[in-house]
């Protein structure tokens, strides 16, 4: 930790914070405690142009981080913590140096190297694609398992990357899909965990997705290359019909059923 949040959380009598990617455990654990309110900043929580982040960052900021400027300027936020460390990227940390400049409220930089595996049983089991992808990002801000997991499935397609700005692409998956990359680290609540992300399964037709202009660009392109049944895949903003005629030509060549 680069600030002192536990001084933060317990002096300050603060309502509503937001998260940045995915915080150390005892952070949030302190959060619930104190009964304060976490907004997802990563997830479009406010209805405005993504231009608007503009005067804050270049456009060569990936999505997620635009979006996160565009709700810290519009929530009334009491602080925000934002993870800089291995398990978000280092363009979280000039986003946090803007973000100081920018707001009257504490901005705490946290480093999650969490290792204890909370498990990914959403990540496996048979689930609207869209669905399961919401359930895996609100799990962020709780600091327990969940209850009564549910049984995995037979795979019959992959997902592989980051949760997209743009949900509506999980609807080109079908409802056995396993999700693998960042978003499997996120449920399992170990971010920085290199060898889970680096996970797939050769045997399964598999999306590898980023979003554009993020770093993880690299390495979805380099295990796609490496998976035999692959398709490597980068947006920004939305998913537009050209990607989405990609997936679904990938999904029908490869015998995917939708």
């Amino acid at each position: 930790m680069s600030e002192n949040w536990q001084d933060i959380i317990h002096n300050n009598k603060l309502q509503q914070v937001g998260i940045v990617g995915v915080p150390p455990l005892p952070t949030i654990q302190a959060l619930h405690d104190n009964n304060i309110i976490i907004h997802d900043l990563d997830a479009i929580l406010v209805k405005a142009d993504l231009e608007n982040s503009v005067p804050y960052l270049p456009r060569v900021y990936c999505a997620i981080l635009r979006t996160v400027v565009i709700n810290a300027m519009n929530l009334k936020l009491d602080a925000i913590f934002i993870d800089t460390g291995p398990g978000k990227c280092d363009a979280a940390f000039h986003v946090s140096t803007i973000l100081k400049e920018n707001l009257k409220i504490p901005i705490i930089r946290t480093s999650n190297n969490d290792h204890q595996g909370f498990g990914y049983p959403l990540c496996l089991t048979r689930m609207n694609p869209t669905e399961k992808l919401v359930a895996i990002t609100e799990g962020v801000k709780s600091p327990v398992p969940l209850t009564n997991p549910p049984d995995p499935c037979h795979p019959t397609a992959g997902f592989w990357g980051v949760p997209p700005r743009d949900f509506s692409i999980m609807k080109l998956f079908p409802d056995t899909t396993h999700v693998y990359g960042w978003t499997r680290c996120m449920e399992n609540k170990t971010p920085a965990d290199a060898d889970l992300e680096a996970l797939y399964n050769p045997e399964v037709p598999t999306i590898f997705f980023a979003q554009s202009f993020c770093a993880k660009t690299a390495l979805a392109r380099m295990l796609a290359n490496k998976h035999p049944r692959a398709l490597y895949l980068d947006i920004d903003v939305h998913t537009g019909s050209s990607a989405r005629a990609k997936i679904q030509a990938f999904f029908e060549l490869s015998g995917v059923k939708i």
